[in-house]
Order: structure tokens, then sequence, then C-alpha cells
């Protein structure tokens, strides 16, 4: 009895050192403003967040809890990551293509003319080196990514008439973002990055000629269908669309492992349901263009490889520029070229009918 009692003492001091550290780890309340780049009311790319602050809050019974603000709410799109790098936010819901000007590379991680597919992102950021890589550039900025959307291409673009060759794209005044937009101002269009509330304005003042933003059922909500009645497709600049969510990485650091675990599962799971839920939108809203007198058209094969020769030169310019960024795309070309011999021999073709 009193070896059994002594054992008893030992395994209950044990476990009296042991687990107040622990519980008080688990029960530390997490308390955190995010400011988000689009609209939490946007399918599959704005909502994502939203998804994130409930799924946090139900898992931990609200230990953990998200205050989401719309856009602009707290800082202006372009000084988000900023002020995480700051500390004056602890996170952020963020389109990294708006740090491009601070952070060449960050454009890469967003979305790339000619690039990758949703999945094939997804792949390359989760089994690759897409998360290392993002990491390794913005953990120099006191920022920890975790990647929480990708959703599939945009539009090429709402136009008040087709454009059947090269020259019918230049001298337009366009808002298009990032490469894209480096690519439409190579060929002689006039590109510039609006936000996505002031699109309509400019378009309805003629300030524009043209727009893309992003699918159709998002550009529905933005109303471009009553002023530019030519929907162009394929989405060549932005064959998928990623955004993180940003976190200061002195909180990331301060988390304990099986909070950082949770986030990073919660950001992915908020990243395939921004997939299932922008694939699943798209056709229908396609399917209700003609009701709305607007009239869905592709973009000449002529006009798509000629977009594509000033895209390959305009790449091959940026990574000549900045270290980051040619380690980045080179990751992805390669990537790509790897993933390219999957989809070739294990997807069905779909032009056989």
């Amino acid at each position: 009895m009193k070896l059994r009692g002594l054992a008893l003492l030992v395994a209950g001091a044990a476990l009296f050192t042991w687990m107040p550290m622990d519980e008080a780890g688990a029960q530390e309340k997490i308390r955190w403003k995010v400011q988000s780049t689009f609209n939490t009311g946007w399918p599959a790319l704005g909502d994502p967040i939203a998804y994130v602050s409930k799924m946090l809050r139900n898992a931990t019974d609200g230990r953990i809890q998200l205050k989401v603000y719309e856009p602009g709410k707290i800082v202006p799109p372009l000084e988000i990551s900023p002020s995480i790098s700051r500390g004056d936010l602890p996170a952020a819901y963020n389109y990294l293509a708006y740090d491009q000007g601070r952070i060449p590379a960050a454009v890469l991680f967003s979305a790339v003319p000619f690039g990758m597919e949703p999945w094939e992102y997804a792949a390359w950021w989760f089994e690759d080196e897409g998360a290392s890589l993002a990491a390794d550039i913005y953990h120099r900025h006191n920022i920890h990514p975790l990647l929480c959307s990708t959703i599939g291409p945009e539009t090429a673009g709402w136009y008040r008439k087709p454009i059947e060759s090269l020259d019918d794209l230049k001298g337009l005044k366009i808002r298009f973002s990032g490469l894209g937009g480096m690519v439409l101002n190579e060929i002689g269009a006039s590109a510039t990055l609006m936000a996505g509330g002031e699109i309509f304005a400019a378009l309805e003042k003629g300030t524009l000629d043209a727009t893309e933003y992003s699918m159709p059922a998002i550009d529905e909500v933005l109303g471009f269908h009553k002023i530019a009645k030519f929907n162009l497709f394929p989405g060549w600049h932005q064959v998928s669309t990623s955004t993180h969510l940003l976190i200061n990485l002195d909180e990331w650091n301060k988390l304990s492992s099986a909070d950082q675990t949770l986030f990073e599962m919660v950001c992915t799971a908020a990243a395939m349901r921004a997939i299932t839920t922008g694939e699943a939108l798209q056709g229908a809203q396609i399917m209700s263009f003609e009701q709305k007198g607007v009239t869905p058209a592709k973009l000449p094969d002529s006009v798509i490889q000629e977009l594509k020769r000033v895209a390959d030169r305009v790449m091959e310019e940026e990574a000549a520029k900045d270290a980051d960024f040619k380690r980045v795309w080179e990751s992805q070309q390669a990537f790509h070229a790897q993933y390219q011999v999957w989809k070739e021999w294990g997807y069905l073709p779909r032009d056989f009918d």
C-alpha cells in the first residue's frame, strides 16, 4: 500500500506540474481585429475570412474570436501589410498583389498571367515550395502568411464592344491589376488599378472604357453588366486568384502549437470551400447573361497567343529585377511543367463531344 500510495503521489505531482501550463495555453483567449481586403459578402473571394472567423469561434467555444472589418474600415488596402508588420494590426485577409510595390514577388502568390489553375496553385502551395517561399519572404517583414482562398479564373474583362484583334485593346482605358495590367500597358492600353467599389462609377462616367475584376458571380454584384455588355473569356491574366490570412509574426509566435495548427486547419478548409463555391456559381451566372443583354465572347486565339508572348517577356523582365521574384517564378514554372504531365495523361479531354 505504501508503494502504491507513493506511486500515486508521484503521478499526481507530475500531473500537477504538467497540466496547468497546458491548460493555461489551451484556455488563452484571442481577440484580434482583422482587416479584410474584399467585401465579406462576396462569394469565394471575400467570404472565406468570415468562414475562418466563424469556424475558429465555434471550434474553440468562443475562446478565439476574430472581429472582421470590411474593406477600408481600419486601413486602406495598400497599407494593410505595413500595418501588420508594425504590429498596429494583428492580422488581415489580404490580396498580396497589393504589396507588389514594396515586395515585387508578392504578386506571384496572388495571380499570374497564364499561370496555375486553382487546384494546381493549392498543390504548389501545400505540397511543394509555395508556403515555404511565402513564409521566407514575408517573415522578413514580420508577417506570417496562410493561404485562405484560391478561386478560378477571372473573366478577361467587361467591354463595350468585342475584342477581335490586339489593336482593339490599344488606347483603351481599362481597370486591370498586377502583372496583367503590365502586359496590357506593353501592348498600348492604359491600365490602371482601382478599388472594386470605384469601378462602376468610373465606367458610368467614361473614365474607364473597360474593366476586369473577378469571376462572373462577383462582377454581377458590382453591376458591370449594366454598362459594358460584352464579357470576354478566358481570364488569361488571372487563371487563379489567391488570398491569404496575414498574421503579425510576433503574434503568430506567441500562439501555442495547438492554436497555430488550428489556424492552419481552418484556413486550409476555407481555401477548399473557396474553390468549391467559386466553381459552383459561375455556370448559372453565365447562363443568365442572355436575359440581361450580355454577350459572352471568347478572345480569338491570335490575341491569346500574342498576350502570352508579351506576358512571357514581362515575366522575364520582372525576374531580372528581383531575386525573390525570380526564385518564386522559377519554382512555379518547374511545378507547372511537372503538373502538366499528370494533367495531360490523367484527365479526359473535353473537346471530343
